[in-house]
Order: C-alpha cells, then structure tokens, then sequence
C-alpha cells in the first residue's frame, strides 16, 4: 500500500514540476521571459488551464503528502525499554540461595591470590 501511494506521490511531483516550468513567468522576476509575442503560452485560456491544473496537483500532493505521514506513523510499532518480555521474571524464593550458573568465566583457571599489602620489588 505504501509503496502504491509513493509513486503516486512521485507522479505527483513530475507533474507539478513539468506544469510550474511550462507558465508564462509574469512577473518578471528574473528578468527573462514573459514577453508579449506570439508562442505557445499565448492565450489565456492556456494561462487558465495551467493555473488550475497547478493547484489541483498542489492539492493532490498535498493529500498525499499527509496521507504517507499518517501510513509511517501507523506502521510504527510502540517500543518500551522497561517492560520488553510479555511474561514477569520468575521471582525466586527468600532466603533459598540460588543455585550457581556455570557459565565460561567458572571454567577458567583461578588467578592466584593478590598479596595483602604492598611489597617491595626483590633482586635476584
């Protein structure tokens, strides 16, 4: 569904880039085009068409817009870093120790004592 909605969106925007980049720029707000003369944006219902074809693609994209925003924030699943098991930690009994796990670390030789108090280095 997400995937549908994307390249409907992209369309979206190829569409709204390629009518945007056909008007007539008439304000001149660059200083090029816009000029009188004959051509193929010469018409006003040429104008009219573009204009509202724009604002349609506009809305359009806009929906859509909102729409994958609402899909991305549906999908997203709740994550809790307290509670991450469904099931309680066995409680064990008070007062039984509990019995030793034999891990890796059990199966290491035993490192000989450290000396009680600080000792001077000897020659030999």
């Amino acid at each position: 569904m997400q995937t549908v909605i994307i390249v409907i969106h992209l369309m979206l925007v190829l569409g709204l880039i390629g009518v945007v980049l056909l008007q007539r720029s008439e304000g001149g707000g660059l200083g090029i085009g816009g000029g009188g003369g004959g051509g193929f944006m010469s018409s006003r219902g040429t104008t009219n068409l573009l204009t509202r074809t724009t604002a349609i693609l506009a809305a359009c994209f806009f929906v859509t817009s909102l729409f994958l925003s609402w899909l991305a924030n549906y999908e997203r699943k709740p994550s809790s870093i307290i509670n991450t098991t469904t099931s309680p930690a066995p409680i064990s009994q008070p007062g039984a120790p509990a019995a030793p796990a034999g891990g890796l670390l059990d199966s290491l030789p035993k490192a000989p004592a450290a000396p009680s108090a600080p000792q001077a280095p000897q020659s030999k």
